[in-house]
């Protein structure tokens, strides 16, 4: 009995040694693979330009935009599970040159190298990444959203593609972007 009140009594310590906990924009939603190479070709991605994945979850944007694209690519990841698969996966197909893997939170990521950001984000969540947005990308960058709008902006574009039986939204943005 004294053991487990002595354990209890130690979680709130081990909590706050921990620090706080990032939030986390969205669950994780993998991206059919068609609408990742949509994604990046509605981006015009170049090669040698920078792409920001933000909440990259398994990697596979940031593969696809290195593989077939010939970018460079970084991913912030909040879930440190999610971070070290898609580490994995990027050493495994030797392109750890080209993609890094950023465990922490998009909120505070500077993105100031950033050519190309992509998102698959909520709604809310856009709302909350949108002043960085503002703040760090230079004019000439594009953004891309997955399904989801940036509130307050108008997209360039809307492009939609099928896949898992429904239709995808893309919405393309140029910085800086056109305020509603």
């Amino acid at each position: 009995m004294r053991a487990l009140a002595l354990a209890v009594m130690a979680c709130p310590l081990a909590m706050y040694a921990q620090g706080p906990k990032p939030n986390r924009l969205a669950p994780f939603v993998a991206t059919p693979q068609n609408v990742v190479e949509k994604m990046l070709e509605s981006a015009r991605l170049k090669p040698n330009e920078t792409l920001f994945d933000l909440g990259s979850g398994d990697g596979r944007v940031l593969i696809t935009a290195a593989q077939q694209f010939g970018a460079k690519a970084v991913g912030i990841e909040i879930s440190s599970k999610e971070a070290k698969l898609s580490v994995d996966k990027i050493k495994q197909l030797k392109l750890d040159d080209r993609c890094k893997v950023i465990e922490g939170d998009l909120l505070t990521a500077d993105l100031s190298a950033a050519d190309v950001v992509t998102l698959y984000l909520l709604t809310s969540s856009n709302d909350q990444i949108r002043p960085n947005l503002e703040k760090y990308l230079k004019p000439g960058s594009r953004v891309v959203s997955h399904e989801y709008q940036i509130r307050g902006w108008v997209p360039n574009r809307v492009e939609m593609v099928q896949a898992h039986r429904r239709v995808h939204h893309l919405y393309i943005y140029e910085m800086p972007p056109q305020k509603q």
